[in-house]
């Protein structure tokens, strides 16, 4: 597949003379950590652990069987699968191929899948035949029926007639029909795309993130720098490894390190604390909605987590109370983080730093990153006030798989990207995120497309105009709430809507969760909907 990208030998030459960029890709270290330590535990999930010499193994042999299913270099790979060991062998053995991991979060439906299968043109798609009483494999194939370039459709689990079972991808002995030695010859160049990651933004269609296998290796090694993390790191990944956080910060952060991935495929607190306990977990990275509940468990108190270093949180804003109280429980360094899938953790706490500052910003910039806050016209701002947070740097996404032209618009003309995000910056380097310029809601460290749940709700006979605002919430940070006008003699309900939004097959968390009838919307005097006075007042409903 051709992507039209940002990269230019310029920008390439710049960061591999500063040190930024360089040869190694991750399959390099993971040959290096297996032919130190052949028998460290590198992963453990539901169904035991897997070594290093052995997770080797089962990537050369899954990465035969997609190169005998067809899949070639720069071919797109959906991984539509939950914390599993089949994803880690799955994306490592994309990699090794030089083929584009698609990481997919499990959350996702027909409407969400239907646009990243046309944009992303995947040649194949890996879904677990069932997880949380949802059948993928009906989906994948009703989806494989409109995407002729969707070739393949492999199944974890019982694989119907038309799919390919996992067990024959990743045990069946392809060396005998795919010499191994083809492997070395597709080893990726570094500058090569690596990974595409679907990110929901304000417009209604989801913004393909094209990034290297530089911008990978150097985010996440940062953070092993900064945060100081090594082999001996055991990393608890909570997050879904098909959300970027979970990709870049669960699976490869530990496996870049030589440590040990523990996987949790279902959220639950206490499930959590069971595998710290067990397996010695030494770090790991949530939401703050992770977070809060972690805090609620009855049983913390009894839980030996001494083994924790540090719990990463980001993805939402983190009340001061909230970081003061994981501060003074939890064990280790409670470390806030700002990233985005365009750039993955590109400002963090450590823990060299002053615990108020801890709890009331998100930390200074990466050492590699450059950063600035500017008005409404582009103008930087002097510390403390508030404005657009721009960033540049070698973490940067190589551009959107909509193009060049579409990726262009948001960057300024000295290449730093627009985060959307509002934050204050103080004489010291500290960043505040202080709000959203761009219309999303954050539920549970997962981003709503705003625009995308109003479409649907215009669609609905009885409602004559609708928006969707954030309500407060504090577990999730925020619900969505669906504020609607209605056509004269109609009437609503939530359940109305429920049935509406399940009829459109949009995912479930999209729904709206709440909903408030008006009259009349506010308005400014050229007519726009004033949002904010609608937040308010739901905000003071809420209490």
């Amino acid at each position: 597949m051709f992507f039209e990208t940002r990269l230019t030998t310029e920008l390439i030459a710049r960061y591999t003379a500063a040190g930024h960029w360089g040869p190694t890709v991750l399959h390099d270290l993971l040959v290096s950590h297996a032919a130190r330590r052949p028998n460290q535990t590198a992963l453990v999930d539901r169904s035991g652990t897997v070594t290093y010499r052995e997770l080797l193994a089962l990537v050369d042999r899954a990465a035969l069987g997609l190169l005998d299913l067809g899949v070639r270099p720069r071919d797109v790979v959906g991984l539509q699968l939950p914390n599993w060991r089949e994803f880690v062998v799955a994306s490592l053995a994309i990699e090794r191929i030089g083929a584009v991991v698609n990481p997919i979060t499990t959350i996702l439906r027909h409407r969400e899948l239907r646009d990243i299968v046309a944009l992303g043109r995947p040649t194949a798609l890996v879904v677990p035949e069932v997880f949380r009483g949802f059948r993928h494999v009906d989906l994948a194939l009703e989806l494989q029926a409109d995407a002729p370039w969707l070739r393949h459709v492999v199944v974890v689990g019982s694989a119907p007639a038309g799919t390919v079972p996992w067990e024959r991808l990743a045990a069946e002995p392809w060396e005998q029909r795919v010499p191994p030695r083809v492997l070395d010859y597709l080893r990726p160049d570094a500058t090569e795309m690596a990974e595409l990651a679907f990110s929901s933004g304000t417009t209604g269609q989801p913004k393909g993130v094209l990034h290297t296998h530089h911008t990978l290796m150097l985010a996440v090694g940062s953070t092993l720098r900064r945060q100081q993390i090594g082999p001996e790191c055991v990393s608890l990944v909570v997050l879904p490894l098909g959300h970027n956080a979970g990709y870049f910060y669960g699976l490869r952060l530990a496996l870049q390190a030589g440590g040990t991935v523990v996987l949790q495929d279902v959220w639950d607190a206490t499930a959590a604390m069971a595998l710290i306990e067990r397996h010695r977990v030494t770090h790991t990275e949530g939401t703050t909605t992770f977070i809060i509940d972690l805090l609620a468990a009855p049983d913390l108190g009894r839980r030996d987590l001494s083994s924790l270093r540090m719990v990463m949180c980001g993805g939402s804003p983190i009340p001061p109370a909230v970081a003061e109280e994981a501060q003074r429980r939890l064990p280790g360094f409670f470390c806030p983080i700002y990233g985005m899938t365009e750039q993955g953790q590109t400002i963090s706490c450590h823990p060299s730093m002053p615990p108020e500052k801890v709890r009331t910003t998100v930390g200074t910039l990466q050492p590699e990153m450059e950063a600035k806050i500017v008005d409404a016209v582009g103008r930087e701002l002097p510390p403390g006030a508030e404005g657009r947070l721009l960033t540049r740097g070698p973490f940067n996404f190589a551009g959107y798989i909509q193009g060049r032209a579409f990726s262009e618009q948001f960057f300024d003309a000295e290449g730093f990207f627009d985060s959307g995000d509002l934050a204050r910056r103080d004489a010291e380097g500290y960043v505040t995120i202080s709000g959203r310029a761009k219309d999303i809601i954050i539920r549970g460290g997962e981003n709503l497309p705003v625009k995308e749940i109003e479409d649907v709700l215009a669609a609905h006979p009885a409602v004559r105009e609708a928006v969707v605002v954030g309500v407060p919430d504090p577990r999730l940070g925020e619900r969505a709430c669906a504020c609607v006008c209605l056509r004269p003699g109609a009437s609503l309900t939530l359940d109305d809507l429920r049935a509406h939004f399940a009829a459109q097959r949009v995912t479930t968390q999209f729904w709206p969760e709440a909903l408030a009838v008006y009259d009349e919307f506010p308005r400014t005097p050229a007519g726009k909907i004033q949002k904010f006075k609608l937040r308010d007042e739901l905000a003071r409903r809420s209490g």
